[in-house]
């Protein structure tokens, strides 16, 4: 540090209520490691000035090399940083460390010495430098400006009063050093990892280097005698920044293993996204980034949080829920926007239409992106689907302008692996699959292992069978069926194969009245349950003896309510209600009426029901043994 002049001025901060530094620490910065954060900042700020002046000729110097360091002291419990920017004379420290700094200070006490937060008054007060109060019971300036004459500096000294002082001093070098004297509760900061993962955190893509310390590092220092290379290690000056992130390139300067290494740098321990849409807007906001589209299936809730939020590449949070739209909150990225308003200590987004904006404008991008996609290769489409379908549903479920371009390139796969677009499948079922009061059915299985008896009865009524088995379907068949005309969609375990589809015709009973009423007596003593209701169906001989089923509605109603459905929470509490629908016109059903015995129709009537319950899975426990047993014996 520079040898300290003669004292030029003290003077007094004008407060007219109590001291801002209580207020500072207790209410404005609830996270106190972003101290180094907003000091970086102004260092990287003061650099960049000076880099400006220069390409427009107000600095003839030489620039020489430009970089933040950053670096501390254990023992003297210091924590320093310096920049070679433009620096500032002893008027201009006043003007904005404790004028601008401290306008309108009465009124931000008094509105804000009660209250939790300050989110009203960004940029409004210049407070981030005071952040360093936060872990400092003394901070120190000493500073050179470009303009000053060789080694005239200033310094300031302030113990986190009111009460400055400000005096005449020699540097060296052009720029800043900003010295914080570390108080005793903050002494972790003190230490090479934790201020080197701050720093890492907050700082990672600042726009001038950052040193911090140095490292060890590997150099070839010639050959062996074999001839092959020898080497040797030498220390080197650790940056720890990327100064030029890929978002700040023009996308024409850049290749898809340039995308893909970013990726890795960001995500070290992830597999390769499937595509990226880089974000480049100057107008009516300033917007960049680049958001990727990872590897998601059904892992829905592990994904969040992987979206990082950047202003002039100072990293801000990854909560990015108000720019970023719900149904992306999955995508992996960085976004980086100035206008994205903040609250004073950057801490949270507050919301306004420029929020709003970027918001609908980065759904817009997305829904470009998935149509050009669909539209360039759809074959290599269709192989991305499993893994993009479920940002495409969310968005269809919550977004009104996204579905309707999303419309065009959302596809149904059935259980034969083809792919169609709405329109597509609609042409494709509607003549085999619309009933007697014109609605066009689409049948789906939500399990196809589970569901497999049911789906090929639909099979052999020449049906289609879509597969909706993700973690978002029951609310985007809900949503389809609002959003496609005279379509219902119902799962193929809702009815028998002969009802899904009700064209008004019927298979003629080969059952008397009176017979009907003793099969439907014999099932029901056998079954023994009140939430299983029973019918005698006429049906193919070529059905199943016995099929369970429960209703589209009631199967809906469950299935929503546990994907958090909401108005639907109070279904999971209800028992499940099956429908048991037997086949009138099977063989077994002759085989109970023939049968000599009430205990031998009996069994013959559980063993079918057994059958049909094992289908659907819902076959268990003591019900699951006696099956076996009673297998056994009816085959032995």
């Amino acid at each position: 540090m520079a040898e300290t002049a003669e004292v030029r001025e003290k003077g007094t901060i004008s407060i007219h209520t109590e001291n801002i530094f209580p207020i500072i620490k207790k209410f404005l910065y609830s996270d106190h490691e972003i101290f180094l954060r907003e000091l970086v900042s102004n260092a990287v700020d003061a650099t960049q000035k000076l880099k400006k002046l220069s390409s427009i000729g107000e600095f003839n110097g030489d620039l020489g090399e430009l970089r933040v360091e950053v670096s501390f002291d254990k023992e003297k419990k210091t924590i320093t940083v310096s920049d070679r920017g433009i620096g500032m004379t002893g008027d201009e420290i006043k003007k904005y460390i404790n004028q601008i700094a401290f306008s309108g200070a009465a009124e931000f006490v008094e509105k804000f010495k009660d209250k939790g937060d300050a989110k009203d008054i960004i940029g409004k007060f210049g407070l981030g430098f005071y952040s360093a109060f936060m872990v400092a019971d003394k901070v120190e300036i000493v500073s050179r400006s470009f303009k000053a004459a060789e080694n005239e500096a200033a310094r300031w000294e302030c113990d986190g009063s009111t009460e400055f002082e400000l005096t005449s001093t020699t540097k060296k070098d052009r720029g800043s050093d900003v010295i914080l004297y570390i108080n005793s509760e903050s002494e972790e900061f003190l230490d090479e990892w934790r201020l080197k993962s701050i720093l890492e955190k907050y700082c990672k893509f600042l726009p001038v280097e950052i040193k911090f310390g140095t490292k060890e590092e590997s150099v070839e220092d010639g050959t062996d005698e074999e001839g092959k290379p020898k080497f040797k290690s030498v220390t080197v000056d650790q940056v720890i920044n990327n100064p030029a992130p890929l978002w700040a390139k023009s996308p024409s300067e850049l290749k898809d293993e340039d995308y893909l290494k970013f990726y890795k740098e960001l995500y070290p321990f992830s597999e390769e996204p499937l595509f990226w849409i880089h974000l480049n807007v100057d107008y009516p906001f300033s917007l960049t980034g680049v958001l990727y589209f990872p590897k998601v299936k059904n892992d829905f809730e592990l994904q969040r949080n992987k979206i990082q939020l950047y202003s002039r590449q100072v990293f801000i949070t990854d909560e990015v829920k108000d720019v970023v739209p719900d149904f992306l909150m999955l995508l992996h990225g960085v976004l980086d926007s100035p206008d994205i308003p903040l609250n004073v200590s950057r801490s949270y987004l507050q919301s306004d239409a420029n929020v709003k904006k970027i918001s609908q404008h980065i759904t817009k991008k997305v829904g470009d992106k998935l149509q050009e996609l669909f539209k360039k290769d759809r074959a290599d489409f269709e192989k991305k689907w499993d893994d993009i379908n479920i940002f495409v549903k969310y968005g269809i479920i919550s977004d009104e302008k996204f579905y309707e371009k999303a419309k065009d390139f959302t596809l149904f796969k059935n259980v034969d692996k083809q792919y169609f677009t709405f329109e597509e499948y609609k042409e494709k079922v509607k003549p085999n699959q619309t009933d007697k009061d014109g609605n066009i059915i689409y049948i789906y299985t939500s399990d196809p292992g589970k569901q497999d008896s049911f789906i090929q009865g639909a099979k052999n009524k020449a049906y289609d069978v879509i597969l909706l088995d993700g973690v978002l379907d029951s609310h985007f068949i809900n949503t389809l069926e609002q959003k496609l005309e005279k379509t219902q969609l119902k799962r193929v375990d809702s009815e028998t194969a002969d009802k899904l589809i009700d064209k008004g015709e019927k298979i003629e009973s080969i059952l008397s009245t009176e017979e009907q009423e003793q099969i439907k007596g014999v099932f029901e003593k056998a079954i023994n349950n009140k939430n299983f209701s029973v019918a005698i169906e006429p049906m193919s001989p070529n059905d199943l003896p016995v099929v369970v089923t429960m209703s589209e509605f009631m199967r809906r109603m469950k299935d929503m309510a546990k994907t958090g459905g909401g108005g639907y929470a109070f279904m999971g509490a209800m028992p499940d209600n099956y429908n048991v629908a037997i086949n009138g016109n099977h063989a077994i059903t002759q085989k109970i009426l023939k049968a000599e015995g009430d205990e031998a129709k009996a069994k013959l009537a559980k063993q079918a029901y057994d059958l049909a319950l094992l289908s659907q899975n819902l076959l268990t426990g003591a019900d699951l043994t006696n099956f076996i047993k009673r297998s056994v014996e009816l085959v032995s």
